[in-house]
């Protein structure tokens, strides 16, 4: 996958792909369909297919100061979309420029003109263009001004309702990562690179790998069982595990982060980059009286991790 970040530059073979547009957070079944449609598209025209995406995300630029929001970073999101298939990745910087653009100013020298596209299709919900003034029927009227063509794709409704990023948010937040998967079309993940703890868990027996969940919508604080994957090293690979994410209350903690066990392994993992797949909730943070009840507590973690994972 080739990834475009300044729609100025933009070479010859990197321009007439038909692609989806949308901020695309979580990759969830919606934002497939979206792409499959203009897979379909690409297949017909003989064109690459594309995606075209924003960075940082639009809500992120305008209130830099909220609280975090995202699903997935740029990099998960990117590692995401290859697996779909998506040959072109327009990653464009979402800057006060862009973000002033007319709707037809945004369709003309962003779509028509700077990446040259043959076909776009987007959500019936998308607006673009400054203040979000254009709907997905005005992209419609300018493609057929400007020689591209258009595709609305109707919203995806599941079993519990309409398949958006935030009701995923709200499975995630009220610790339901089954069903959060259910609306992605696949496990949520968090990835990122293992980095250095403070080496508590080495010293109980549970050393850990860790990882920052800062800048991404927090799930539900407390223990899951996980699917950790090592994407690169000597110890590559797909593993089993229990993971912890909040604050560490029996340690008096402050920034939340993740700390995966990886059953039946040793190694070192610093530096490597992972992706730990969030299976099912066990239970949330406590404190407990004493380092043996939190390893007793930690031993029925684990084992109970174990008969969840070994039946997926």
């Amino acid at each position: 996958m080739r990834i475009v970040r300044d729609y100025s530059f933009v070479a010859p073979e990197d321009r007439g792909a038909s692609a989806a547009i949308g901020n695309f957070d979580g990759v969830h079944l919606g934002h497939q369909s979206v792409i499959d449609m203009a897979r379909t598209q690409a297949q017909a025209m003989g064109a690459p297919l594309g995606l075209v995406t924003f960075e940082p995300h639009p809500r992120q630029y305008f209130a830099p100061d909220a609280p975090a929001f995202r699903l997935m970073g740029r990099e998960a999101r990117a590692n995401r979309l290859a697996k779909l298939g998506v040959a072109r990745l327009y990653e464009l910087n979402f800057n006060a420029a862009l973000a002033g653009l007319s709707p037809r100013d945004f369709a003309k020298d962003v779509i028509a003109d700077g990446l040259g596209l043959k076909h776009v299709v987007v959500g019936a919900d998308f607006c673009f263009g400054k203040g979000r003034s254009g709907t997905a029927q005005d992209l419609q009227a300018f493609g057929a001004e400007m020689g591209f063509g258009v595709s609305i794709a109707t919203l995806l409704a599941g079993s519990a309702g309409e398949v958006s990023s935030t009701a995923i948010r709200t499975a995630l937040a009220e610790g339901r990562p089954r069903d959060a998967a259910a609306m992605l079309g696949h496990w949520h993940r968090i990835e990122g690179e293992i980095i250095g703890g403070e080496q508590r868990g080495r010293q109980l027996g549970y050393p850990t790998a860790n990882m920052s969940i800062d800048g991404l919508h927090p799930p539900r604080f407390g223990v899951y069982a996980v699917l950790i994957d090592i994407l690169n090293g000597p110890h590559a690979g797909q593993y089993h595990g229990a993971a912890s994410i909040g604050v560490r209350p029996m340690f008096n903690g402050e920034q939340p982060n993740l700390e995966t066990f990886i059953f039946d392994f040793s190694g070192d993992l610093y530096g490597a980059d992972a992706s730990v797949a969030l299976i099912e909730y066990l239970r949330p943070e406590a404190r407990f009286d004493g380092l043996p009840a939190l390893i007793a507590q930690m031993d029925a973690d684990c084992a109970k991790a174990r008969s969840i994972l070994a039946a997926l």
